[in-house]
């Protein structure tokens, strides 16, 4: 680095034709110039300057190193001047990772007026159900629901979902209402398999007493909304974040059962590797995601 700050004085010496000049450009004292100066036709076992009490003029090896090396040094000012540049305002390639169905079915509308307010950004989405490595895979933000286990990660609070208890009114028609979570025993259930307990149901009693409860049915899933299809076909009853079923609820095709006993809720979260120096275009991803799902969603409106 020393090398290059040498050549970035002597370019500054020659534009200016002064090392008093020079200095006073660079904020050094006239001494600390010619010391750059010395090292640098020291270093390179060349004569650069003839210098005289009235004027500086380049030798033969000077002005070919001028000559290469403004031009590099202009091109440095100019990636520098471009870095500042992406740091001042959201702009460039922003490569997201969401789960499938919720990308689908929420991150798909918020990232069309997101790409509306901030053209400057290209947004590279993946939909993708598995654990994805954010460094390794070079992904900037991650949309994560359930429990966090990276630490190293820097992780943002976006919002909740309610888990609810649901089925279709013909469903529930032919098989009767559960009063209770130990009713659920007798019904068929429709199981999220990508959960480690995904055949054990846990509620909350209104006292606080945690109900587990074995369940099994004709269907094993791992994704969200061909689950939410099985319950409006009434194929039995469903255990779901909100966030999937909350229109199939406002409009009736799902019934809501078992609504005195609590659900876990589920966190989202945007997750980054970043934990300063947070570029513009991941900063105000994430807080425009912030006020789109933290704010009551639609999710919880049933």
């Amino acid at each position: 680095m020393d090398n290059l700050a040498d050549i970035a004085v002597f370019v500054r010496v020659v534009e200016r034709g002064s090392f008093t000049l020079a200095a006073d450009d660079l904020e050094l004292s006239r001494a600390a110039v010619s010391k750059y100066l010395t090292r640098l036709e020291s270093r390179l076992g060349a004569r650069l300057l003839h210098r005289t009490t009235r004027r500086l003029s380049l030798t033969e090896a000077g002005a070919a190193l001028f000559e290469a090396s403004r031009g590099a040094l202009e091109r440095i000012e100019e990636a520098e001047a471009a870095v500042a540049q992406f740091q001042a305002a959201p702009r460039g390639r922003l490569r997201v990772s969401a789960p499938m169905s919720f990308g689908i079915l929420h991150l798909g509308p918020a990232i069309a007026e997101f790409s509306r307010e901030y053209p400057g950004v290209t947004l590279d989405i993946q939909l993708d159900d598995r654990f994805v490595n954010l460094v390794e895979d070079g992904i900037d933000v991650a949309v994560r629901i359930g429990m966090l286990t990276d630490s190293s990660l820097v992780a943002r609070k976006l919002g909740v979902s309610r888990a609810v208890a649901c089925a279709s009114p013909a469903y529930l028609a032919e098989r009767g209402l559960p009063q209770a979570p130990e009713d659920l025993a007798s019904h068929d259930c429709l199981v999220y398999s990508y959960l480690a307990s995904a055949n054990v149901w846990r509620f909350l009693s209104r006292e606080g007493r945690e109900i587990p409860v074995a369940v099994s049915g004709p269907l094993r899933i791992n994704n969200g909304i061909v689950l939410a299809e099985a319950a409006l076909a009434g194929r039995g009853v469903l255990v779901t974040p909100s966030f999937y079923v909350a229109p199939m609820l406002r409009d009736g095709r799902l019934t809501r059962v078992l609504a005195d006993y609590r659900l876990p809720e589920f966190g989202i979260y945007a997750v980054y590797p970043q934990k300063d120096h947070v570029p513009p275009k991941v900063r105000v991803f994430i807080d425009y995601l912030a006020a789109r799902f933290g704010r009551r969603p639609d999710w919880e409106k049933f």
